[in-house]
């Protein structure tokens, strides 16, 4: 690139769980820059969530962490073209990418569910990820074997 690469900015934690990886899951939640809205929205969805999972003595916020790191894709692919030809080429995904990816896919099925409220989606596609089932977890599952189908092409890599 011609211009430096720009600085991280920093997020804080979130008021209740003082989490960093809270914040930036509400952020990417938020419509409209109505954050409280989606704090509250998220806030419930941990409620139910750990309301399900109480007599396991496992708490909302664990659930959710657990459900991330099961939707969290480890390989991608990116389109590449050889000669007259278009690969897709398996690589290995930033750590930062990573999360990003996980927060968004968790939120795009959420909101495609089919319950009451937002936070009765995000609670249900939260502990659904958890058990490792799920539109997201299928999403991580299709882009791994998509990234397994085309190995053959991994030297291509830039």
């Amino acid at each position: 690139m011609r211009k430096s690469t720009p600085k991280k900015r920093i997020i804080l934690p979130d008021p209740k769980f003082n989490d960093v990886l809270v914040t930036r899951f509400v952020n990417n939640l938020m419509y409209d820059g109505k954050k409280s809205t989606a704090y509250n929205t998220f806030y419930d969805a941990i409620e139910v969530v750990g309301k399900r999972n109480e007599e396991a003595g496992v708490s909302g916020l664990d659930v959710f962490k657990k459900a991330l790191t099961n939707i969290t894709p480890q390989v991608e692919v990116k389109s590449r073209r050889v000669g007259g030809a278009t690969f897709q080429i398996p690589i290995e995904i930033r750590p930062e990418r990573k999360v990003a990816m996980a927060i968004k896919w968790m939120i795009e099925y959420s909101r495609r569910r089919n319950e009451k409220s937002m936070a009765m989606k995000l609670a249900g596609e939260i502990t659904a990820a958890a058990k490792e089932e799920g539109a997201a977890h299928k999403k991580k599952e299709d882009t791994h074997r998509m990234a397994e189908a085309n190995k053959a092409f991994s030297h291509f890599r830039f």
